[in-house]
Protein backbone atom coordinates (compact mmCIF):
# COMPACT_ATOMS: atom_id res chain seq x y z
CA UNK A 1 0.00 0.00 0.00
CA UNK A 2 1.86 3.45 -0.49
CA UNK A 3 2.27 5.44 1.88
CA UNK A 4 0.13 8.65 0.70
CA UNK A 5 -3.12 6.33 0.70
CA UNK A 6 -2.00 4.89 4.13
CA UNK A 7 -1.92 8.86 5.28
CA UNK A 8 -5.11 9.20 3.74
CA UNK A 9 -7.16 6.28 5.99
CA UNK A 10 -5.62 7.09 9.33
CA UNK A 11 -6.95 10.84 8.49
CA UNK A 12 -10.75 9.72 7.74
CA UNK A 13 -10.32 7.36 10.73
CA UNK A 14 -10.05 10.22 13.18
CA UNK A 15 -12.57 12.24 11.67
CA UNK A 16 -15.07 9.95 11.84
CA UNK A 17 -13.87 9.20 15.44
CA UNK A 18 -14.43 13.11 16.03
CA UNK A 19 -17.77 13.15 14.58
CA UNK A 20 -18.90 10.05 17.12
CA UNK A 21 -17.87 11.84 19.88
CA UNK A 22 -19.37 15.29 19.31
CA UNK A 23 -22.80 13.37 18.29
CA UNK A 24 -22.56 11.79 21.58
CA UNK A 25 -21.85 14.54 23.44
CA UNK A 26 -24.96 16.26 22.26
CA UNK A 27 -27.08 13.95 23.07
CA UNK A 28 -25.70 13.55 26.42
CA UNK A 29 -26.74 16.97 26.68
CA UNK A 30 -30.36 17.02 25.38
CA UNK A 31 -31.05 14.05 27.44
CA UNK A 32 -29.82 15.94 30.57
CA UNK A 33 -32.13 19.22 30.05
CA UNK A 34 -35.14 16.63 29.54
CA UNK A 35 -34.92 14.92 33.07
CA UNK A 36 -34.01 18.64 34.75
CA UNK A 37 -37.28 19.65 32.81
CA UNK A 38 -39.47 16.94 34.11
CA UNK A 39 -38.26 16.03 37.61
CA UNK A 40 -40.06 18.99 39.35
CA UNK A 41 -43.36 18.22 37.82
CA UNK A 42 -43.46 14.85 38.89
CA UNK A 43 -42.15 16.14 42.58
CA UNK A 44 -45.22 18.67 42.49
CA UNK A 45 -47.39 15.75 41.50
CA UNK A 46 -45.95 13.60 44.38
CA UNK A 47 -46.73 16.63 46.85
CA UNK A 48 -49.79 16.07 45.43
CA UNK A 49 -51.08 12.91 45.85
CA UNK A 50 -49.18 13.09 49.80
CA UNK A 51 -51.77 16.36 50.69
CA UNK A 52 -54.93 14.11 49.12
CA UNK A 53 -54.32 11.09 51.22
CA UNK A 54 -53.39 13.33 54.28
CA UNK A 55 -56.95 14.85 53.44
CA UNK A 56 -58.82 11.79 53.13
CA UNK A 57 -57.04 10.35 56.61
CA UNK A 58 -58.27 13.68 58.05
CA UNK A 59 -61.90 13.47 57.01
CA UNK A 60 -61.83 9.63 57.62
CA UNK A 61 -61.42 10.75 61.13
CA UNK A 62 -64.04 13.57 61.60
CA UNK A 63 -66.95 10.92 61.74
CA UNK A 64 -69.92 10.52 59.94
CA UNK A 65 -71.83 13.09 61.85
CA UNK A 66 -69.89 16.16 60.15
CA UNK A 67 -70.46 14.29 56.85
CA UNK A 68 -74.38 14.13 57.21
CA UNK A 69 -73.99 18.26 58.07
CA UNK A 70 -72.15 18.69 55.14
CA UNK A 71 -74.12 17.05 53.09
CA UNK A 72 -77.42 18.77 54.97
CA UNK A 73 -76.03 21.94 53.77
CA UNK A 74 -75.41 20.57 50.09
CA UNK A 75 -78.88 20.28 50.00
CA UNK A 76 -80.01 22.86 51.48
CA UNK A 77 -77.43 24.81 48.68
CA UNK A 78 -79.37 23.35 45.50
CA UNK A 79 -82.84 24.13 46.62
CA UNK A 80 -81.70 27.60 47.21
CA UNK A 81 -79.91 27.53 43.63
CA UNK A 82 -83.28 25.92 42.56
CA UNK A 83 -85.54 28.35 43.83
CA UNK A 84 -83.37 31.20 42.42
CA UNK A 85 -83.87 29.54 39.25
CA UNK A 86 -87.61 29.10 39.38
CA UNK A 87 -88.09 32.90 39.77
CA UNK A 88 -85.62 33.95 37.25
CA UNK A 89 -87.94 31.64 34.92
CA UNK A 90 -91.25 33.16 36.36
CA UNK A 91 -89.40 36.61 35.14
CA UNK A 92 -88.38 35.06 31.48
CA UNK A 93 -91.91 33.44 30.64
CA UNK A 94 -93.27 36.75 32.09
CA UNK A 95 -91.62 38.75 29.77
CA UNK A 96 -92.25 36.15 26.44
CA UNK A 97 -96.24 36.81 27.89
CA UNK A 98 -95.73 40.56 27.26
CA UNK A 99 -93.52 40.11 23.83
CA UNK A 100 -95.59 37.19 21.89
CA UNK A 101 -98.53 40.05 21.35
CA UNK A 102 -95.85 42.46 20.28
CA UNK A 103 -94.30 40.61 17.97
CA UNK A 104 -97.63 38.86 16.26
CA UNK A 105 -98.92 42.90 15.66
CA UNK A 106 -95.40 43.73 14.51
CA UNK A 107 -95.54 40.69 11.58
CA UNK A 108 -98.49 42.28 11.14
CA UNK A 109 -97.77 45.14 10.41
CA UNK A 110 -94.63 43.50 8.06
CA UNK A 111 -96.89 41.65 5.55
CA UNK A 112 -99.41 43.94 5.58
CA UNK A 113 -102.12 42.16 8.12
CA UNK A 114 -101.96 39.30 6.37
CA UNK A 115 -101.27 37.20 9.43
CA UNK A 116 -103.36 35.17 11.71
CA UNK A 117 -103.07 32.42 14.38
CA UNK A 118 -106.91 31.80 14.19
CA UNK A 119 -108.32 28.37 12.95
CA UNK A 120 -111.58 27.26 11.16
CA UNK A 121 -114.29 25.62 12.95
CA UNK A 122 -115.72 22.40 11.54
CA UNK A 123 -119.02 23.59 11.51
CA UNK A 124 -117.78 26.28 9.28
CA UNK A 125 -116.90 23.96 6.65
CA UNK A 126 -119.80 21.66 7.39
CA UNK A 127 -121.83 25.07 6.20
CA UNK A 128 -119.47 25.48 2.86
CA UNK A 129 -120.82 22.08 2.08
CA UNK A 130 -124.48 22.45 2.58
CA UNK A 131 -127.39 23.79 0.26
CA UNK A 132 -128.20 27.30 0.92
CA UNK A 133 -131.39 28.65 1.26
CA UNK A 134 -129.97 32.66 0.71
CA UNK A 135 -128.13 33.77 -1.81
CA UNK A 136 -125.56 36.02 1.24
CA UNK A 137 -125.02 32.96 2.74
CA UNK A 138 -122.02 31.59 0.81
CA UNK A 139 -120.60 35.10 1.53
CA UNK A 140 -120.48 35.17 5.23
CA UNK A 141 -117.67 34.11 6.84
CA UNK A 142 -118.51 33.57 10.69
CA UNK A 143 -115.70 33.53 13.54
CA UNK A 144 -116.29 33.43 17.21
CA UNK A 145 -113.39 36.32 17.84
CA UNK A 146 -112.48 37.32 21.31
CA UNK A 147 -109.04 37.56 23.64
CA UNK A 148 -109.76 35.30 26.89
CA UNK A 149 -108.82 36.75 30.28
CA UNK A 150 -105.99 34.32 30.53
CA UNK A 151 -104.47 36.76 27.65
CA UNK A 152 -104.44 34.38 24.62
CA UNK A 153 -106.73 34.49 21.54
CA UNK A 154 -108.42 31.64 21.39
CA UNK A 155 -110.73 32.29 18.42
CA UNK A 156 -111.35 30.29 15.72
CA UNK A 157 -111.83 32.63 11.85
CA UNK A 158 -112.73 31.11 8.56
CA UNK A 159 -108.76 31.53 7.11
CA UNK A 160 -107.19 28.54 8.22
CA UNK A 161 -107.77 24.98 7.06
CA UNK A 162 -107.62 22.11 9.43
CA UNK A 163 -108.40 18.48 9.40
CA UNK A 164 -110.71 18.32 12.05
CA UNK A 165 -113.87 16.09 10.61
CA UNK A 166 -116.88 17.76 9.25
CA UNK A 167 -119.86 16.92 11.52
CA UNK A 168 -122.57 15.34 9.80
CA UNK A 169 -125.41 17.31 8.45
CA UNK A 170 -128.69 15.95 9.50
CA UNK A 171 -130.80 18.02 7.00
CA UNK A 172 -130.17 19.21 3.62
CA UNK A 173 -132.88 21.85 3.75
CA UNK A 174 -132.58 23.83 7.04
CA UNK A 175 -135.50 24.98 8.50
CA UNK A 176 -136.04 28.46 10.30
CA UNK A 177 -137.18 28.50 13.70
CA UNK A 178 -138.19 30.74 15.90
CA UNK A 179 -136.13 31.60 19.02
CA UNK A 180 -138.53 29.94 21.49
CA UNK A 181 -139.09 27.19 19.57
CA UNK A 182 -135.67 26.94 18.45
CA UNK A 183 -134.16 26.48 22.40
CA UNK A 184 -137.13 24.23 23.11
CA UNK A 185 -135.84 21.60 20.56
CA UNK A 186 -132.21 21.80 21.57
CA UNK A 187 -132.82 21.22 24.94
CA UNK A 188 -135.04 18.17 24.51
CA UNK A 189 -132.40 16.88 22.25
CA UNK A 190 -129.83 17.34 24.65
CA UNK A 191 -131.29 15.25 27.17
CA UNK A 192 -130.65 12.15 24.97
CA UNK A 193 -126.85 11.35 24.52
CA UNK A 194 -126.78 10.21 21.43
CA UNK A 195 -128.55 13.39 19.96
CA UNK A 196 -126.25 16.31 21.51
CA UNK A 197 -124.45 16.18 17.83
CA UNK A 198 -127.68 17.55 16.10
CA UNK A 199 -128.36 19.53 18.48
CA UNK A 200 -125.25 21.26 18.00
CA UNK A 201 -125.46 20.72 14.42
CA UNK A 202 -129.02 22.91 14.73
CA UNK A 203 -127.35 25.87 16.84
CA UNK A 204 -124.57 26.38 14.24
CA UNK A 205 -127.40 26.43 11.45
CA UNK A 206 -129.24 29.35 13.10
CA UNK A 207 -125.90 30.92 14.35
CA UNK A 208 -126.31 33.92 11.91
CA UNK A 209 -130.09 34.93 12.86
CA UNK A 210 -129.53 34.58 16.21
CA UNK A 211 -125.75 34.85 17.31
CA UNK A 212 -126.82 37.95 19.72
CA UNK A 213 -129.61 36.37 21.45
CA UNK A 214 -127.77 35.88 25.14
CA UNK A 215 -130.04 32.80 25.52
CA UNK A 216 -128.94 31.09 22.15
CA UNK A 217 -125.43 32.23 23.49
CA UNK A 218 -124.37 30.36 26.34
CA UNK A 219 -126.72 27.44 24.95
CA UNK A 220 -123.85 27.12 21.93
CA UNK A 221 -120.91 27.44 23.99
CA UNK A 222 -122.62 24.27 25.94
CA UNK A 223 -122.86 22.64 22.75
CA UNK A 224 -118.87 23.15 22.25
CA UNK A 225 -118.61 21.97 25.60
CA UNK A 226 -121.01 18.62 24.86
CA UNK A 227 -118.58 18.43 21.26
CA UNK A 228 -115.42 18.32 23.57
CA UNK A 229 -117.03 15.21 25.96
CA UNK A 230 -118.11 13.33 22.26
CA UNK A 231 -114.70 13.59 20.94
CA UNK A 232 -112.17 11.04 21.27
CA UNK A 233 -109.25 13.28 19.19
CA UNK A 234 -107.21 15.53 21.33
CA UNK A 235 -106.50 18.31 19.03
CA UNK A 236 -110.56 18.24 18.00
CA UNK A 237 -111.24 18.31 22.32
CA UNK A 238 -108.71 21.54 21.99
CA UNK A 239 -110.48 23.22 19.45
CA UNK A 240 -113.57 22.93 20.92
CA UNK A 241 -112.77 23.76 24.44
CA UNK A 242 -111.16 26.95 22.99
CA UNK A 243 -114.03 28.27 20.75
CA UNK A 244 -116.36 27.55 23.31
CA UNK A 245 -114.62 29.56 26.64
CA UNK A 246 -114.67 32.15 23.73
CA UNK A 247 -117.99 31.82 23.43
CA UNK A 248 -118.62 31.61 27.22
CA UNK A 249 -116.73 34.57 27.87
CA UNK A 250 -118.59 36.62 25.40
CA UNK A 251 -121.87 35.45 27.32
CA UNK A 252 -121.00 36.91 30.23
CA UNK A 253 -119.92 40.21 29.33
CA UNK A 254 -123.20 40.68 27.38
CA UNK A 255 -125.42 39.05 30.49
CA UNK A 256 -123.29 39.60 33.89
CA UNK A 257 -126.02 38.44 35.47
CA UNK A 258 -126.95 35.48 33.61
CA UNK A 259 -126.24 32.14 35.68
CA UNK A 260 -126.20 29.97 33.27
CA UNK A 261 -123.47 32.37 31.43
CA UNK A 262 -121.00 31.84 34.42
CA UNK A 263 -121.99 28.14 34.58
CA UNK A 264 -121.06 27.10 31.06
CA UNK A 265 -118.11 29.43 31.33
CA UNK A 266 -116.76 28.23 34.28
CA UNK A 267 -117.20 24.28 32.54
CA UNK A 268 -115.24 25.77 29.46
CA UNK A 269 -112.19 26.81 31.42
CA UNK A 270 -111.78 23.29 32.82
CA UNK A 271 -111.57 21.96 29.79
CA UNK A 272 -109.49 24.47 28.04
CA UNK A 273 -106.86 23.95 31.51
CA UNK A 274 -106.22 20.28 30.05
CA UNK A 275 -104.29 21.84 27.41
CA UNK A 276 -102.35 24.30 29.38
CA UNK A 277 -98.89 24.37 31.01
CA UNK A 278 -99.02 25.04 34.77
CA UNK A 279 -99.80 28.80 35.12
CA UNK A 280 -102.55 28.90 32.69
CA UNK A 281 -104.21 25.67 34.48
CA UNK A 282 -104.11 27.92 37.53
CA UNK A 283 -105.16 30.98 36.21
CA UNK A 284 -108.19 28.32 34.82
CA UNK A 285 -108.38 27.03 38.36
CA UNK A 286 -109.42 30.50 39.44
CA UNK A 287 -111.55 31.57 36.73
CA UNK A 288 -113.58 28.01 36.97
CA UNK A 289 -114.38 29.07 40.86
CA UNK A 290 -114.84 32.83 40.79
CA UNK A 291 -117.48 32.17 37.55
CA UNK A 292 -118.66 29.04 39.68
CA UNK A 293 -119.40 31.14 42.79
CA UNK A 294 -121.15 33.80 40.62
CA UNK A 295 -123.51 31.34 39.31
CA UNK A 296 -124.05 29.73 42.36
CA UNK A 297 -125.49 33.05 43.76
CA UNK A 298 -127.42 33.49 40.82
CA UNK A 299 -128.85 29.73 40.53
CA UNK A 300 -129.33 28.42 43.85
CA UNK A 301 -131.10 25.48 43.08
CA UNK A 302 -128.96 23.89 40.07
CA UNK A 303 -127.54 20.60 41.70
CA UNK A 304 -124.76 20.30 38.73
CA UNK A 305 -123.18 23.45 40.62
CA UNK A 306 -122.82 22.05 43.69
CA UNK A 307 -121.59 19.02 42.00
CA UNK A 308 -118.68 20.76 40.29
CA UNK A 309 -117.93 22.49 43.39
CA UNK A 310 -117.69 19.18 44.83
CA UNK A 311 -115.01 18.16 42.29
CA UNK A 312 -113.18 20.92 42.74
CA UNK A 313 -112.61 20.94 46.26
CA UNK A 314 -111.77 17.35 46.30
CA UNK A 315 -109.45 17.81 43.91
CA UNK A 316 -107.77 21.23 45.71
CA UNK A 317 -107.77 18.62 48.81
CA UNK A 318 -105.64 15.82 46.52
CA UNK A 319 -102.74 18.39 45.47
CA UNK A 320 -99.81 17.03 47.49
CA UNK A 321 -97.47 18.90 49.40
CA UNK A 322 -94.49 19.40 46.38
CA UNK A 323 -97.44 20.54 44.36
CA UNK A 324 -99.00 22.89 46.74
CA UNK A 325 -94.92 24.77 47.27
CA UNK A 326 -94.49 24.57 43.35
CA UNK A 327 -97.71 26.57 42.78
CA UNK A 328 -96.97 29.07 45.70
CA UNK A 329 -93.18 29.44 44.85
CA UNK A 330 -94.47 30.38 40.96
CA UNK A 331 -97.21 31.93 41.23
CA UNK A 332 -98.27 32.74 45.17
CA UNK A 333 -100.83 31.42 46.98
CA UNK A 334 -103.76 28.71 46.22
CA UNK A 335 -107.08 28.17 47.02
CA UNK A 336 -107.45 25.48 49.79
CA UNK A 337 -110.05 23.21 50.40
CA UNK A 338 -110.80 19.73 52.33
CA UNK A 339 -112.44 16.60 51.88
CA UNK A 340 -115.68 17.88 54.46
CA UNK A 341 -116.08 20.69 51.94
CA UNK A 342 -116.35 18.38 48.93
CA UNK A 343 -118.76 16.26 50.57
CA UNK A 344 -120.97 19.08 51.95
CA UNK A 345 -121.47 20.00 48.21
CA UNK A 346 -121.59 16.76 46.98
CA UNK A 347 -124.86 15.71 49.19
CA UNK A 348 -126.55 19.15 48.49
CA UNK A 349 -126.39 17.89 45.13
CA UNK A 350 -127.99 15.05 45.75
CA UNK A 351 -130.59 16.77 48.31
CA UNK A 352 -131.54 19.49 45.83
CA UNK A 353 -131.83 16.42 43.30
CA UNK A 354 -131.88 12.83 45.00
CA UNK A 355 -130.23 10.33 42.33
CA UNK A 356 -128.88 13.17 40.46
CA UNK A 357 -126.05 11.27 39.07
CA UNK A 358 -123.53 7.93 38.92
CA UNK A 359 -120.25 10.58 39.44
CA UNK A 360 -122.23 12.33 42.44
CA UNK A 361 -122.81 9.14 44.31
CA UNK A 362 -119.60 7.63 43.12
CA UNK A 363 -117.32 11.07 44.92
CA UNK A 364 -119.59 11.32 48.07
CA UNK A 365 -118.32 7.20 48.45
CA UNK A 366 -114.53 8.23 47.75
CA UNK A 367 -115.10 11.16 50.15
CA UNK A 368 -116.55 8.88 53.16
CA UNK A 369 -113.64 6.09 52.29
CA UNK A 370 -110.90 9.00 53.00
CA UNK A 371 -112.77 9.84 55.84
CA UNK A 372 -112.76 6.30 56.93
CA UNK A 373 -116.57 6.29 57.47
CA UNK A 374 -116.81 2.66 55.85
CA UNK A 375 -120.46 2.02 56.29
CA UNK A 376 -121.88 5.47 54.51
CA UNK A 377 -119.22 4.35 51.50
CA UNK A 378 -120.99 1.17 50.90
CA UNK A 379 -124.31 2.64 51.14
CA UNK A 380 -123.20 4.92 48.46
CA UNK A 381 -121.60 2.67 46.27
CA UNK A 382 -125.00 0.50 46.57
CA UNK A 383 -127.00 3.72 45.56
CA UNK A 384 -124.30 4.59 42.37
CA UNK A 385 -125.11 0.86 41.16
CA UNK A 386 -128.86 1.03 41.32
CA UNK A 387 -128.62 4.29 38.82
CA UNK A 388 -128.93 3.67 35.08
CA UNK A 389 -125.70 4.67 32.70
CA UNK A 390 -126.22 6.95 30.02
CA UNK A 391 -123.75 8.95 29.62
CA UNK A 392 -119.54 8.25 28.63
CA UNK A 393 -119.28 9.87 32.29
CA UNK A 394 -121.82 7.46 34.04
CA UNK A 395 -119.87 4.07 32.16
CA UNK A 396 -116.63 5.62 34.01
CA UNK A 397 -117.59 6.39 37.45
CA UNK A 398 -119.90 3.04 36.98
CA UNK A 399 -116.13 1.39 36.43
CA UNK A 400 -114.44 3.46 39.50
CA UNK A 401 -117.45 2.45 41.90
CA UNK A 402 -116.63 -1.13 41.38
CA UNK A 403 -112.96 -0.36 41.91
CA UNK A 404 -113.94 1.38 45.35
CA UNK A 405 -116.05 -1.76 46.39
CA UNK A 406 -113.21 -4.19 45.95
CA UNK A 407 -111.12 -1.59 48.28
CA UNK A 408 -113.61 -1.34 50.91
CA UNK A 409 -114.08 -5.63 50.87
CA UNK A 410 -110.28 -5.55 51.25
CA UNK A 411 -110.54 -3.30 53.81
CA UNK A 412 -113.25 -5.10 55.70
CA UNK A 413 -110.98 -8.50 55.39
CA UNK A 414 -107.67 -6.92 57.28
CA UNK A 415 -109.99 -5.35 59.75
CA UNK A 416 -111.52 -8.74 60.52
CA UNK A 417 -107.65 -10.90 60.88
CA UNK A 418 -106.14 -7.54 62.74
CA UNK A 419 -109.01 -8.16 65.30
CA UNK A 420 -108.80 -11.75 65.39
CA UNK A 421 -105.12 -11.99 65.60
CA UNK A 422 -105.67 -9.20 68.48
CA UNK A 423 -108.20 -11.89 70.56
CA UNK A 424 -105.63 -14.43 70.23
CA UNK A 425 -103.01 -12.61 71.70
CA UNK A 426 -105.34 -11.23 74.45
CA UNK A 427 -106.53 -14.14 75.58
CA UNK A 428 -102.39 -15.58 75.22
CA UNK A 429 -101.70 -12.98 77.75
CA UNK A 430 -104.22 -14.07 80.24
CA UNK A 431 -103.21 -17.39 79.73
CA UNK A 432 -99.68 -16.42 80.62
CA UNK A 433 -101.24 -14.25 83.76
CA UNK A 434 -103.16 -17.08 85.06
Amino acid sequence: MPHSTKKELILGIMVGTAGISLLALWYHKIRKTRITMNLPKFLSLGKKFDSLTLQDETHSEQGSSVVFQRRQLQILEKLNELLTNMEELKEEIKFLKETIPKLEEYLQDELGGKVTVHKISPQHRARKKRPTTAPSAATNNSSEEAESEGGYTTANTDTEEQSFPVPQAFNTHIEELKLDVLLQKVDRLRINEANKMESFELLCDHKEKFSEEIEFLWRLARAYGDMYDLSTNTQEKKHYANIGKTLGERAITRAPTNGHCHLWYAILCGYVSEFEGLQNKINCGHLFKEHLDKAIQLLPEEPLLYYLKGRYCYTVSKLSWIEKKMAATLFGEIPSSTVHEALHNFLKAEELQPGYSVSNYMFVAKCYVDLEESQDAWKFCNLALLLPIVTKEDKNSHKEVKKIICSLKRRKVYKKNRENTENVKSKNVANYKD
